[in-house]
């Protein structure tokens, strides 16, 4: 099996890396994110038409009428609609976009609901998913830490870290829509890069105690070549997937496509030079992976 010299482009790694995470802080410092209405707060109104409705249209439709910045998409079938009104615009507002879009069609319109979403239920929601990030990151430093090694878990929980902030870098500065489907993606984004990195870790601590006599770099390089087809192999029928959702699933779901494949490149790459690199920058070695003997156990040989 041929040996890749990864670690030889570790610094060039770091460069990467720390460019992608400059430009992703800094937009979501300035631009921050484009919350959906689920954490901004408004009106959801869903209709069913009695035929194909046209999505330009309504939109049109609706701007003329007064309710600009409603977001129309597609919801199961081309006959139902989901419309999100922005804040500003109550639930007896459902109605009213009911009235405006049976003048404007040739065909009957259902309301099917309408759903109001406060203010202060969106920042509530937007509080608890930051916490269920902070958490899923706090609780797989633990778990790594007990079944590999402190240095391991800080390895790893960088690499998660760093896959979160260029996800919503990239959302910030491409100005898409972050909603709950986005924030599920991203939860999912930190399993998918941790499977990976466990994979990876578990490969260099079996290395470490076979491989006696080379040094760091020579045994994450060997895990890494060894890994390397299992991780690619992975990352592209995932990919092939999500493209077929993120082009072929519809508008409710494109987000939560686009996020996974943007957090499945970056996880991939994060699995190889990330969570490496730091546990090379961490000094790493054999001795910390070595078995511990147990208390009382004989080490010399017995007397005859």
């Amino acid at each position: 099996m041929k040996v890749f010299n990864f670690m030889g482009w570790r610094l060039v790694a770091v460069v990467f890396s720390a460019a992608l995470l400059v430009v992703s802080i800094g937009s979501l410092a300035v631009r921050q994110l484009e919350w959906g209405l689920d954490f901004t707060g408004g009106t959801l109104v869903e209709v069913h038409y009695g035929d194909s409705a046209d999505l330009d249209a309504i939109r049109s439709t609706l701007d003329n009428s007064g309710y600009e910045g409603a977001t129309v998409v597609s919801f199961g079938t081309d006959r139902d609609v989901l419309i999100r009104l922005p804040s500003g615009f109550t639930d007896s507002d459902g109605n009213a976009v009911l009235t405006v879009l049976e003048e404007a069609s040739d065909t009957a319109v259902e309301l099917r609901r309408t759903e109001f979403i406060g203010p202060q239920v969106g920042e509530e929601l937007r509080e608890q998913g930051g916490l269920a990030m902070l958490l899923a990151l706090g609780l797989v430093m633990l778990y790594i830490g007990f079944r590999f090694q402190l240095k391991f878990a800080v390895g790893a929980v960088a690499a998660l870290v760093h896959d979160v902030l260029i996800t919503l870098g990239f959302f910030s500065v491409l100005g898409l829509e972050f909603d709950l489907t986005v924030l599920a993606a991203l939860l999912a984004v930190i399993g998918y890069s941790l499977n990976d990195t466990i994979v990876v870790a578990d490969r260099i601590r079996e290395n470490f105690r076979k491989l006696r006599r080379a040094d760091p770099v020579e045994v994450i390089n060997q895990s890494l070549s060894e890994t390397l087809g299992r991780t690619l192999v992975t990352s592209l029928t995932t990919l092939l997937v999500l493209a077929s959702l993120a082009f072929f699933g519809g508008e409710m779901i494109h987000g939560f496509a686009v996020a996974l494949i943007v957090g499945v490149f970056i996880g991939t790459y994060s699995s190889i030079y990330v969570s490496a690199t730091t546990l090379l920058l961490l000094g790493v070695s054999k001795e910390d992976l070595m078995i511990p003997v147990k208390e009382g156990a004989e080490l010399d040989d017995p007397a005859p």
